[in-house]
Parts: structure tokens; sequence; C-alpha cells
């Protein structure tokens, strides 16, 4: 792939180099030094993937992220020494439509560990941004319930998530009479992170999905490993290993697929901005089965590629501008 790296720091740019000469695929075709440069480098010669930086002093990682997005999208895979101070811009940045965040690789540290897990990040983003189309297994509508006393609004997003999660729970009551489960792709080491910060921007409190609980009216609920997060025949919700060939870890795919086998009661699927597919052939499936599912719209977006998808294959029954998407779920559930 080829990669551009923002950093104002010489020895981060060399230890991302020399992480990156790991993988004789990847190659460095520029480095920008601030958040200016780099847009202009993107508009010059647009790369697969920026590692982009948060701190810099002309113009920082959120800022530039946003207009590299606008003007010349692509990949942008958050690079900082400081995830956890740091975590407000993270998400700050996600909202604009990076995808993911790792740690700066250290030239004296643990360089293989470094290294690992910033390929495997880069390994999971070429996937994303070339991935095949599957076609997910059929399923069989079942008959819904007569007595729908449960409602659940099933969330799915990605980049540019946070701050589009962010605005759906800003406009919900807290007298909000619905389960929600959200499933963003982020790493499990920054989710708890994202539930507090959502939760503390928001009216709702928002925290991570316990293995085995069910959901209840009134909580928001967040997917916290990188395992698959899946709903029981008996309600329950579940981490999971399988498929282990599924990339998004955790699928909005998979989840919404056993809300389609499982859920028994009412149920709304949404899904916003995002780069790739998944979700998509999920909240199909729901739509099948009789649930009311909608998709963001292309101009609310950060990055409209899984509610492009959804709307490819008439997975939404509304495709909506995301500040409509929660006076719909009010007018769906009262």
């Amino acid at each position: 792939m080829k990669i551009g790296i923002v950093n104002d720091m010489p020895l981060a740019v060399e230890a991302l180099r020399r992480a990156l000469a790991h993988e004789p695929r990847h190659q460095v075709v520029w480095v920008a030094h601030d958040g200016r440069e780099a847009l202009q480098c993107c508009l010059e010669n647009t790369p697969d993937v920026v590692l982009m930086d948060l701190l810099m002093p002309v113009m920082n990682g959120v800022e530039a992220t946003r207009l590299i997005m606008a003007q010349a999208p692509c990949a942008i895979l958050i690079v900082t020494a400081d995830i956890q101070r740091n975590m407000g811009l993270v998400f700050e940045a996600m909202g604009h439509g990076a995808l993911d965040v790792v740690d700066t690789p250290s030239l004296g540290g643990p360089q293989g560990l470094d290294s690992s897990t910033l390929l495997r990040k880069l390994h999971n983003i070429s996937w994303v941004i070339g991935q095949p189309d599957k076609k997910a297994a059929t399923i069989q509508a079942k008959p819904r319930a007569t007595e729908n006393n449960k409602r659940l609004v099933a969330i799915g997003a990605s980049a540019g998530g946070p701050a589009s999660l962010l605005e759906v729970l800003k406009q919900l009551p807290v007298t909000f009479n619905a389960a929600i489960v959200l499933v963003q792709h982020v790493d499990a080491e920054f989710a708890a992170g994202m539930a507090h910060w959502l939760s503390s921007e928001s009216q709702m409190p928002v925290r991570l999905v316990c293995d085995g609980e069910s959901p209840k009216h009134g909580e928001v609920l967040l997917a916290g490993t990188n395992n698959h997060l899946c709903l029981q025949a008996g309600g329950r919700l579940v981490y999971a290993e399988e498929p282990l060939g599924q990339i998004y870890r955790p699928s909005i795919d998979v989840f919404f697929d056993s809300l389609a086998q499982h859920w028994r009661d009412d149920a709304v699927g949404v899904l916003l901005t995002g780069m790739g597919r998944d979700g998509a052939q999920g909240l199909k499936h729901m739509r099948e089965r009789g649930f009311l599912t909608l998709a963001q719209d292309q101009k609310s977006c950060a990055v409209y590629g899984m509610p492009k998808a959804a709307a490819a294959i008439d997975a939404a029954d509304e495709i909506l501008p995301l500040v409509d998407i929660a006076p719909r779920l009010m007018r769906a559930f009262g």
C-alpha cells in the first residue's frame, strides 16, 4: 500500500519507517510535518493510507483529518504517543472519518510488538478498502411475536461513527422507551473510553456490554471486545470468536444477522457512516424479517461507504439525514 506519514517528530517518523519495513508491500510515498502540508500532499498524491499524528504545531491531526476526508478522501489511521490522554481528540478525528488508532512505535522499546500492532491495523484497513463483495447466507424470515413488549434499537457505525452516534444519542431523552445496542468498529483497547465519552456528552448513560446480559429499556450498550457481539435465542448478548474469517471485529453484519434470527419483539436497525460494506447485508436481513431499517444519507456521512452499500441492495426502508434519525426512532417507539 502507498502510505503517507504525518508527524513533526523525526524519531517518530524513523520508528514508523522501520515498522513499515517489516512488510515489503508497504511504500512510504511522502512525509508531511504538519496537517496543512499533509492536506497538500494528499491533494497532489493521494495515498492508500495516511498515518496521522494528532498534535502538530500548524494544523493538528483532527483538523487535517476533516479537510483530507472532505477534499482528498483516503483511509486515515491515527498514530499518537499518548492515546489515553488524547482520547477526546481521537474520537473527534474518528468522527471526521479516521478508521482506527494505534500507539506510535518506539525506536528503543519492544520494536517487534509495536510493529506487529501497527501492521495488523494496516492489514485490516487494506482489507476494508479493497474488500470483495461477499454474499451472506440467506436468513429465513420468522414470524414476529404478537405481544411486542420489548423494543430494541441496533446501531452500527464505522469511520465517522463516534460523532454520528453522539449526535443520535444527544437527541434522545433519558425516558426513551427502548434498549439501544451500539456496534462501532473500534479496537477493544479504546471501547471503554468511547463509552465514557459518549455517556459524558449525551443525556443517556452508555456502558460496555457484559457477556451474557440482556438488553433493557433505558440502557445504551456498546460492544466492547474484539470478538463479535451476538444475540442468542434466549435474548442474551454474548461475545463470540466465530466467524473467524470476518475481518471487521466486532462485525455489524454478525450482530444484525443474530437479531434477524433471534429477536422476537420490536426492533429498528440503523446503519451509520463508515468505510466498506459491513452491516449492509445484515440490515437487509433485518428488513426481510419485517423490522424497520434506517440508513444515514450521503450528505451527512463522513464516509459514505456502508450506508451506500445498504442503499445499493435496498436494505433500508428509509434513508435519512443524521439529524432526522433520532426523531424517527422516537416516532417509531413513542
